[in-house]
Order: structure tokens, then sequence, then C-alpha cells
């Protein structure tokens, strides 16, 4: 029960964290374009302005031609992908699902026995980082314990690779968020300049409109891009954090094995 609230949790803070930021920038555009109506128009002509071109965020969105939709959809599903992957690695980097107890404590049993055989069963019944680690020292047990450290080092290095493989993902998400708002704020800009080109400078309204549709895709790119950027580094650390202690716990179980004889006909097929 725990464990899902702690993923509820954090789907929660990742979701909260996407949207509050939009949507106090839509409510400070909103507040600045009511402030700003009120001192230049009388009531008539801004609740004429108001329905002519809108002015909230659904309207900023599919009032951006087919190329600005595009990018928002695009915005969006980068949003959603961030939060996908986030929750995902936040599920997955655990020390109950990287190193659980129950394996800890079979194969430190098994290891004061000095059974090995019966270490090995334990990290093949129960699958994880650590067991694949330890899988690999105790492959090499009879081939001497520098073989084993160098076994144990590469281990190491290829669940850590498993784990940045997943986690790039987010930083993948994070790097596109302003690229698309760039791509987003060059577009709106070019609308501009080409209603300024074809004699639409007297038209303020609609000129503020198209700079207000190129800011606001900066905008999104970067609400999209902070809290996955954060959520990376956050995770990345945790993982390494793991993969460190994951490596001094199997090599505090294989100084038992110094001294320890293995014949190859003992090893489990």
């Amino acid at each position: 029960m725990s464990k899902a609230r702690k993923s509820l949790m954090a789907l929660m803070i990742l979701i909260g964290t996407c949207v509050a930021p939009m949507a106090a920038l839509q409510s400070m555009g909103q507040g600045l374009t009511a402030t700003d109506s009120g001192e230049t128009v009388d009531a008539n002509t801004t609740a004429a302005s108001t329905k002519k071109s809108g002015g909230g965020f659904v309207d900023i969105v599919f009032g951006s031609g087919i190329v600005g939709m595009l990018l928002w959809f695009a915005l969006f599903g980068d949003g959603a992908l961030a939060i996908y992957f986030s929750v995902d690695c936040f599920i997955l980097i655990k020390p109950e699902k990287l190193m659980p107890n129950r394996l800890i404590d079979q194969v430190q049993k098994a290891m004061s026995e000095g059974d090995i055989v019966a270490a090995m069963d334990a990290c093949q019944k129960t699958p994880s980082a650590m067991s694949n680690i330890l899988a690999a020292a105790f492959q090499h047990v009879e081939e001497g314990f520098d073989v084993i450290q160098e076994a144990v080092n590469a281990a190491s290095d290829l669940e850590q690779e498993k784990l940045m493989q997943r986690l790039q993902w987010i930083s993948v998400c994070g790097n596109l968020g302003p690229s698309l708002g760039l791509l987003g704020t060059v577009q709106g800009m070019i609308l501009t300049f080409q209603a300024l080109a074809s004699g639409g400078a007297g038209d303020a309204a609609a000129l503020a409109s198209s700079i207000g549709q190129a800011l606001w895709t900066t905008a999104g790119g970067l609400v999209v891009s902070i809290p996955a950027v954060t959520a990376f580094y956050a995770l990345r650390n945790n993982a390494n954090r793991l993969i460190l202690r994951m490596t001094a716990v199997t090599m505090e179980f294989l100084n038992g094995l110094r001294n320890v004889e293995v014949s190859p006909d003992e090893m489990p097929a």
C-alpha cells in the first residue's frame, strides 16, 4: 500500500510541477491583457475584441495555424512522455527493486555457510541488478579473486548503463522542450513579419496576438524542460548511488571467498 501511495504522490508532484507554471503564466497573461484593455478602450470594445480573438489558452493553441497546432501537440506529447518516463524510473530506481533485502539475506546466509551453489541459486530465483552483479562474481569464483573483482566491475558498469539508457529518455524529453518552443517562436515571428509585409502594421491587435502565440510556445517548452531536467539529474544521482552501494555490498560478500576453493564440478550448469 505504501509503495502505491509513494508512486501516486510522485505522479501528482510531477503533474503539478508541469501544470502549475503553465496555469500561472496563463493567469498572468489574462490579467495583464485585462488591465491594459481597461486603460485603453471602453467595456464594449474590450468585449468585442475578446469575442473576436479570444484570449484563453485554448484559443492560443487552436488559433496558431496548422504548424502551430502541430508544435503544441508535440509539446503536449513531449510533456506526457517526460512524466511517463519519470514515474517509470522513479518506481524502478529503488533499493527494494535493484537490491532486494530477500536476496541479500539469502546470499549472506549461503556465504556464511560457504555454499556458493546456494548463493547462485538465490540469484537465479530473485532476478535484479544486484543478482546480476553477484552472479557475475560467482561464475568466476574458481578463477581467483582478481578475476572476480574485474567481473564485478564489469557487471556494475553494465547495470549502470542499463539504468542510464532508461534515464536518457527523460533527458531527451527535457532537451526537446526548448527546441520545440523555439521553433514555435520562430514560426510566430515569421507570421508577424508576414503580416507587417502585407501592410498589417495598423492592426496592432493582430500583431500582438501573433507575438503572444510565439512567446507562449517558448513558455510551454520551458515548462516541459525544467521539471524533466530536474527529474533526470535527481534520478541519475540516485541510480549512481545505488550502483555504488550494490558494488560495495558485493565486495563485502566476496571477501569471504579469498580462502575458499571451489572446483568447477561444484558449479551449477
